[in-house]
Formats: structure tokens, C-alpha cells, sequence
């Protein structure tokens, strides 16, 4: 009976977090945006505040880790590892402070896969794969992390071009695994944010209104493929949990990043796919 109560009453818990933060998402970033970058201190972390952290307990609270890798641009293409860095990582982790139930770090970090202290961490975030190599023994470090447990994430890559060089690297990650396309009844569309569509946020380079109120929402590819579909692929474990989550033809990254900049980009894609999306995301990781 004690187990039953307990696991009903974690999810009243996290039912009332749900409920609070779908209601106050957009009031709460819309008058956090009124605020210059240039008032926000210090200046070493690009304006964006920071807040208290017992350093004393690193592991206990959720850091934001960014994958650290090599790429050649004459196999796809993408701006690499360092893009949208360090902006998005520091107001995503903002946000994830804000807006849940978790402590987090407001130092980001930068980690390779082959870092002895990878395992400590159990999401990853990996950007721009169009011309991602992995070195034999990257392989077998991302492999090892993600059966015992851990989350990656790959996003803002656009095109068939990029997509596959990416499957061709997580090929020699999991031979015997192919990645599949979740459908938007899965739950990571919905454990916070019910969301009715699957996201796609484009460069605020790229993003602007048609005609009417249509709006595009997706970036041109260099090899002429369609971009226009968004598509969550996922690999999974033995238990259908979701290893690798492959944010394809989409860059929330750009929506964490550039929340700043432009009041139409913000309230179009930061407030109502990038961040609900990522938050989605990040709890899916947590919590299975």
C-alpha cells in the first residue's frame, strides 16, 4: 500500500507541475523577455542571470552537457559542435530552472565521449551532426553510456544529405539497431507540454510570416531535399526506452538561443515549441 500511495502521490507531483507550467509558460517568459540582455550581470555568462547552486553536490542536480566532437564539412555539411554555443545551453538551463521541479546547474558544460566523467551526466545534447565523425573509440564510449542508461540528444541538422551521415555514424554506434520515427501519440510529446503537433523551429535567420498567418517554419537544405516535415526519430533499448532522441529538419537550439533578439521569433518558437519541447525532452530523460 505504501509503494501504491507513494508512486500516486509523485504523480499528483508532477501532474501539478504540468498543470502550473503549461498555464504560466508564456506570461512568465513573455515579462522575462522585457528584460535587456545588457541589464542582466554578469557579464561572463552573455547576460544571462545565474542563481544559487550547492556546488558541494554537482551530481544531484541536472547539468546541461554538450558533446564535444570532430567533423569533416565534405560529408554533409552543419557548422559543427560549437553552434548556437554558449547562449542556447545557458538559457535552456535558465528555463529548466524556471520553469520545473528540477535543481540545475547553471554552469553548462562541455564534455568529448571519451571523458571518464561522461557516466555522471544522463543527457547529453549534440548539435549540427551534418559532418559528425566518431572515432572508433567515441563509438564504443557513446555506446557503453547509452546501455547503461543515458540519454543523447541530436538536433538542428536539415536535409537527406545531413540525416545520412548521422545514421551512418549511429550505425557504427548500434549495428544491430536502426532508429525509428515516434509517433506524436508518444509520450515524450506530452509528459509536461501537451503538444499537438511535432515542433519545427527554424534559424530566426529563416523564420518569418508568409501571407496571412502563414509562417515558415523550416530551413532551406543545400542539397535541394524537402525540410518542410519535421521528424523525431528515436533509438531504443531492449526496453523500448528511448536512447537517442534525433531532432531532424528542426533546431530548438536556435529557439533557446536567440530568445532574445526578436519579440515575433520568441513568442512564435521559443514560448511555444522550442522550450516545451526541450522541457518534454530533458523529463523524459530524467525520469526513465
Amino acid at each position: 500500500m505504501t509503494g501504491t500511495h507513494e508512486r500516486s502521490k509523485s504523480r499528483l507531483i508532477w501532474g501539478l507541475i504540468a498543470l502550473f507550467t503549461v498555464s504560466t509558460l508564456s506570461v512568465t517568459l513573455a515579462q522575462r523577455y522585457r528584460y535587456s540582455r545588457q541589464r542582466w550581470m554578469p557579464q561572463d555568462r552573455n547576460g544571462v542571470p545565474t542563481w544559487q547552486f550547492d556546488e558541494r553536490f554537482p551530481l544531484d542536480s541536472f547539468t546541461f552537457v554538450r558533446v564535444q566532437y570532430d567533423s569533416m564539412r565534405g560529408r554533409g555539411g552543419g557548422g559543427g559542435c560549437w553552434t548556437d554555443y554558449p547562449d542556447s545551453d545557458l538559457n535552456f538551463s535558465l528555463r529548466l530552472q524556471q520553469l520545473t521541479s528540477l535543481k540545475v546547474n547553471p554552469e553548462p558544460i562541455v564534455l568529448r565521449l571519451t571523458d571518464d566523467r561522461l557516466c555522471d551526466y544522463p543527457f547529453l545534447y549534440m548539435i549540427e551532426p551534418g559532418g559528425l565523425v566518431f572515432r572508433k573509440e567515441e563509438v564504443e564510449a557513446l555506446r557503453k553510456y547509452c546501455l547503461r542508461g543515458g540519454f543523447l540528444m541530436v538536433d538542428d541538422f536539415w536535409g537527406d544529405r545531413q540525416y545520412e551521415n548521422l545514421r551512418r555514424e549511429l550505425q557504427r554506434v548500434f549495428p544491430d539497431r536502426k532508429p525509428i520515427e515516434l509517433p506524436l501519440s508518444h509520450e515524450i510529446f506530452h509528459c509536461v507540454y501537451d503538444l499537438s503537433e511535432k515542433p519545427q523551429v527554424p534559424a530566426i535567420s529563416s523564420a518569418r510570416r508568409m501571407s496571412g498567418d502563414r509562417v515558415l517554419t523550416w530551413e532551406w537544405a543545400s542539397d535541394g531535399s524537402d525540410t518542410t516535415t519535421p521528424h523525431y526519430r528515436a533509438i531504443l533499448d531492449d526496453q523500448d526506452r528511448i536512447m537517442v532522441l534525433i531532432c531532424h529538419n528542426t533546431d530548438l537550439g536556435d529557439g533557446w538561443e536567440r530568445e532574445g533578439e526578436n519579440q515575433w521569433y520568441f513568442e512564435e518558437f521559443s514560448v511555444k515549441k522550442a522550450y516545451p519541447m526541450g522541457i518534454n525532452i530533458v523529463t523524459y530523460a530524467m525520469t526513465h
